[in-house]
């Protein structure tokens, strides 16, 4: 059983020396807000005590750059459910990469991933098409390599859930189902 505790101490060792960064369970929306006078650390703060919330706003951290990371959510839009077609559409855009690196996350700690199109009052798109993109975005970094944060995190929760490593592409089989595969 994956406890919040156990990913919270993980990267609390990981990073709260080097970054000055924890991950605080929140009640509500997710929210990375950094240092300020009234907490003098960073805090990534992820919904309802799930773990792969966590997983997933622990990804967006790893994404961000330095100055990026100085910024209240990162600086990002985001347009929450319900979205339209093109609103939706920039957002699994941008959603790619972190997804892929939440993926990365998963298999190294041995949890299952989820695509997330979070809009369920809105446009609905094909799940499918968006974790085939985010499928050969997580090839795509395995072959180029992730960032030194997102290389370290991975190796601790690897050590942590003994799960192998290296991690490689044959950890991430997926196929659209066979009704869509000409499709994506």
């Amino acid at each position: 059983m994956h406890q919040i505790v156990d990913l919270i101490s993980i990267f609390e060792s990981t990073f709260y020396q080097s970054h000055n960064t924890r991950i605080v369970k929140g009640e509500h929306e997710p929210i990375y807000i950094p240092a300020s006078d009234e907490t003098n650390f960073h805090q990534i703060i992820f919904a309802h005590g799930f773990y792969a919330s966590a997983l997933h706003e622990i990804a967006h951290w790893l994404v961000a750059g330095d100055k990026r990371r100085l910024l209240e959510d990162y600086g990002y839009w985001y347009c929450p459910d319900g979205r339209d077609k093109a609103q939706q559409a920039e957002f699994e855009s941008v959603e790619i990469k972190p997804q892929a690196i939440e993926w990365a996350l998963s298999v190294a700690a041995g949890v299952n991933f989820n695509v997330s199109v979070d809009n369920l009052n809105g446009e609905q798109t094909c799940r499918f098409a968006f974790q085939a993109r985010v499928h050969q975005q997580v090839l795509h970094l395995l072959q180029v390599g992730f960032n030194e944060r997102t290389n370290r995190l991975l190796h601790a929760l690897s050590s942590f859930y003994k799960t192998p490593w290296p991690i490689s592409a044959t950890q991430f089989e997926w196929q659209p189902p066979e009704e869509l595969k000409n499709a994506v």
